[in-house]
């Protein structure tokens, strides 16, 4: 046993020097370098990405799929934003839907979800401070290989930091299929607060499936959210570019934005339930389905969020964002964390005039 020990020390003392002596570095001199452009407020306008890729832990529905957005900066005194994601597919991808199709005993229709987003952000305070941003130390001769062996440099460079903070608001709507069994337990109800408003049974728990086997009735139903979120931001945006003397480029363009919300939706509606009466023996509808009211569900009217996002000041680049929060829905089904990449995003600053000289 201790020749076992000895041996494990032995091996991890001759990995830790290995890798102390990999960060070791003989170039560790200072470098010198000259400004090409430090301009924080000479940024894009307009930015407009496609996102291949966000997904979505929602309580009431797990979601993943693609979407859009844009963002225009109008000088110094505001900035606005859209945004629209939905799933890939009606299936899969969205969950709540997903499982409708192969368990609801209901008869409705169920929506595929949809989430917009417009809004804008005035700037309370615009200004400009010194600060430094660090840089990466790259040569050409670090491709490959050659790179994954070294440990990177970097370098402080003094800079200008532009910092907004702003007051936004704006507009949400999105609907969404939900299952109705989880909600009722999260509310402490039953099928017996489903009012049937045609003279209908009320809906039993369990029903004949067409395996003929005795199963649990399982219901979803559709919910849909209009509102509008106020709250606050505060933004970081660097532009600047030097030339090292023996190393490339360095380039720090970020405009990076962490945000709080209060969401407000007064407008939230969830369908009503369709049920047919299944026959005890062959699990075939016995007659035509009865409207279930679903008034006893609560609604939150409620929430807010907590943001981040990022993007380049480039013509051709990415983007990415990030939110957790209540967003106002269901009570007891309104928590949701959110990650999304956009790519490409293509920026321009709108200016295609150029000056004219006659001959």
């Amino acid at each position: 046993m201790n020749h076992r020990f000895l041996v494990s020390m032995a091996a991890f003392l001759v990995c830790s020097t290995s890798l102390f002596a990999q960060g070791e570095r003989k170039d560790k001199t200072a470098v010198t370098y000259e400004e090409i452009y430090d301009e924080p407020y000479s940024v894009n306008k307009l930015f407009v990405g496609i996102q291949p890729l966000y997904g979505e832990l929602f309580v009431a529905n797990v979601n993943a799929g693609f979407g859009a957005e844009a963002a225009y900066y109008l000088r110094d005194k505001a900035d606005f934003r859209v945004h629209f994601r939905k799933t890939y597919s009606e299936r899969f991808f969205d969950f709540s839907r997903d499982l409708a199709s192969h368990q609801a005993s209901n008869d409705n229709d169920i929506n595929v979800f949809n989430y917009f987003e417009f809004g804008g952000t005035y700037h309370v305070k615009d200004f400009e401070e010194s600060s430094k941003t660090k840089m990466f130390l790259y040569k050409k001769s670090y491709k490959g290989d050659k790179w994954a062996a070294r440990v990177p440099l970097s370098a402080d460079v003094p800079c200008k930091v532009r910092k907004i903070y702003g007051i936004r608001l704006g507009a949400i709507i999105w609907d969404s299929s939900t299952d109705l069994n989880r909600a009722l337990d999260a509310q402490d109800l039953t099928f017996a607060d489903l009012k049937p408003e045609d003279g209908g049974e009320i809906i039993p728990d369990q029903e004949m499936g067409l395996k003929g086997k005795m199963q649990d009735v399982r219901l979803f139903t559709n919910i849909n959210a209009a509102g509008l979120y106020v709250g606050g931001s505060m933004a970081w945006i660097k532009n600047v570019a030097v030339n090292f003397d023996k190393f490339e480029e360095g380039i720090d363009d970020l405009i990076f934005t962490a945000y709080a919300d209060i969401l407000y939706s007064p407008m939230i509606t969830m369908d009503d339930i369709f049920y047919t009466t299944k026959n005890s023996t062959t699990g075939a509808k016995t007659e035509a389905s009865h409207r279930y009211d679903i008034g006893a569900v609560k609604t939150k009217s409620f929430g807010f969020r907590l943001g981040i996002d990022g993007r380049f000041n480039r013509q051709l680049s990415w983007a990415y964002g990030a939110e957790v929060g209540y967003r106002p829905a269901i009570e007891g089904r309104t928590f949701y964390a959110l990650l999304k990449i956009a790519f490409p995003v293509f920026g321009t600053n709108l200016d295609y005039k150029v000056e004219s000289f006659g001959k």
